[in-house]
């Protein structure tokens, strides 16, 4: 857990859903796609509260208010033959960009990743997000040359187990 004068890092809790979908929903409107969001925060607090939550999650806090999340679950790499950390959403709101907030989440996503024997982080960014591309460069990651990001959807799973 990191503590500043502002802010607080710690593991989300059930009762963070509501403060949490928040943050997932102003995400999505920073990237354009508010109306994508189809998680409820009844949906996000009933996998907190469950021993077999499919994911993990940091949170920033001020106050009462969460002011940032990095949402991570695990990985494992063939090549490497160990653990790794998949960093699927990392955000930090406006009012609290600058202060340290999103390094802090970084910085103990890291140390848990360190701790459980992980060989690497990834993460995706859009690449219109010049500013993410350059905080991330800044504080020492690199982008992957020669990969793409690749998903298949519900739909297009559903054609393929056919």
């Amino acid at each position: 857990m990191k503590i500043s004068e502002t802010y607080t890092v710690r593991s989300a809790q059930p009762a963070d859903a509501t403060g949490l979908h928040r943050l997932i929903a102003d995400l999505a409107g920073y990237q354009g796609q508010r109306h994508e969001v189809k998680l409820s925060a009844d949906q996000l607090q009933e996998q907190l509260a469950s021993q077999d939550c499919p994911f993990e999650c940091l949170v920033a806090q001020t106050g009462d208010e969460l002011v940032g999340f990095a949402l991570f679950f695990q990985t494992y790499s063939t090549w490497e033959g160990k653990r790794g950390i998949y960093l699927e959403d990392f955000f930090v709101n406006d009012e609290m960009r600058g202060r340290g907030v999103g390094q802090a989440l970084l910085r103990e996503l890291a140390r848990i990743a360190l701790e459980r024997g992980c060989a690497r982080m990834d993460w995706s960014v859009l690449q219109s997000n010049q500013t993410a591309a350059s905080f991330y460069r800044k504080l020492g990651a690199s982008c992957m040359p020669h990969w793409h990001h690749w998903r298949f959807e519900s739909k297009d799973l559903q054609r393929l187990a056919c």
